[in-house]
């Protein structure tokens, strides 16, 4: 599969899983403290192709994204659940198998500003609270292309990524019928 956009990772252990799983142009911030260089580097990238920002599904991966998608809004966005990122004891997108990073990737999108909220809490009844409501999240996270987080969190990627009331529901029944 061969992605237009450039894949921003967090190091070149990611870079090497992604190349495994698709054809793109990629781009390490080498963590959290970005350079100057590289700032220049993916604004470059950014106005050029577009971005994917495919961070770990762990903390630092979650503090890098925030700080590229304030300089870089219209960037789109690809997550790994943590369950396909880990691997002995470690989580990263280097762990993962090339097919869920294809996947990932194919899956990505870019936050919709002039959306109007589509969901409320009250649409994810089964997705908090309930026993097996983080599983459940984790699931339709992955279905929907999202990730997972908690029910607030969770509840603010379906609004802000643009997820149709349709796409919900067709993913629900996909994760409740698999």
């Amino acid at each position: 599969m061969i992605i237009k956009e450039t894949v921003v990772v967090e190091g070149r252990d990611d870079r090497s899983a992604v190349e495994r799983a698709v054809e793109a142009p990629i781009i390490e911030t080498h963590g959290f403290g970005i350079s100057a260089e590289k700032w220049v580097e993916l604004a470059a990238a950014y106005e050029r192709t577009g971005l994917i920002i495919f961070t770990d599904p762990d903390f630092s991966g979650l503090r890098i994204r925030e700080r590229l998608k304030e300089r870089f809004p219209l960037a789109k966005e690809a997550f790994l659940t943590k369950e396909e990122a880990f691997r002995e004891g470690d989580i990263g997108i280097e762990n993962a198998k090339p097919e869920a990073i294809a996947a990932a990737l194919e899956k990505a999108r870019a936050e919709q500003k002039d959306a109007p909220a589509e969901f409320t809490l009250a649409d994810l009844a089964l997705l908090s609270g309930a026993c097996g409501a983080a599983k459940f999240r984790e699931a339709l996270g992955r279905e929907l292309g999202i990730g997972s987080g908690n029910a607030s969190a969770f509840l603010k990627k379906l609004n802000r990524l643009g997820i149709s009331r349709d796409e919900f529901e067709k993913a629900v029944d996909k994760v409740l019928n698999d």
